[in-house]
């Protein structure tokens, strides 16, 4: 076994997982999921049947990641972060043809206690802060807080806060890394 797996999880037949993954106490990952290498998955996380999830990523304790959701590359979910995946769901309705797809892109971080709703893509490196409700598209680097989640800023792919509005034209540079950061409009770009 290319993993590792507590005694106490279950990974049901046909699961894919990469090498050096962990999956801890009492977790369960369905047997369509594809999960990359070097990821860990916390304590009673569940994985869907129809979910990938790339290489890293960090999945805390909690955390269920319902049919339609995929994660790329160095996702980190926060503790008893919520994934929705049914738009109006009803309990006397069945709507599992209406799945909405659910993206996060690669480096974003997914506050403690946050919701994604169903049907919008977080962008990478974006930052969306503990306890914020996500209802529509996230741009990369921006860092959301709040219900609804409302952009406040702009972070780095280091994951500190940049002095830039949160539109117009202007340029920052990391104090950690030093790469530079562009500000056009209301996108903001990665210069290496």
């Amino acid at each position: 076994m290319a993993y590792q797996k507590h005694d106490s999880a279950i990974v049901d037949d046909g699961a894919q997982i990469g090498e050096g993954s962990r999956v801890w106490h009492f977790a369960h990952v369905c047997g369509g999921a594809k999960i990359g290498a070097g990821c860990s998955l916390g304590q009673n996380v569940f994985v869907g049947n129809k979910v990938e999830i790339g290489n890293n990523v960090k999945i805390q304790n909690n955390v269920s990641v319902y049919d339609n959701v995929y994660l790329e590359d160095d996702v980190f979910c926060g503790p008893s972060m919520v994934f929705t995946n049914v738009y109006n769901p009803r309990s006397f309705i069945e709507r599992k043809t209406e799945y909405r797809d659910t993206r996060v892109q690669q480096g974003a971080t997914l506050g403690a206690n946050c919701t994604i709703v169903c049907g919008v893509t977080i962008g990478s490196y974006a930052l969306i802060g503990a306890g914020a409700v996500v209802n529509k598209d996230v741009p990369p680097f921006a860092l959301m807080v709040g219900v609804p989640a409302k952009q406040i800023g702009w972070i780095s792919k280091y994951g500190e806060q940049l002095d830039l509005p949160l539109e117009g034209e202007g340029c920052c540079v990391c104090p950690h890394t030093g790469e530079q950061y562009v500000l056009n409009g209301n996108q903001l770009s990665h210069q290496f």
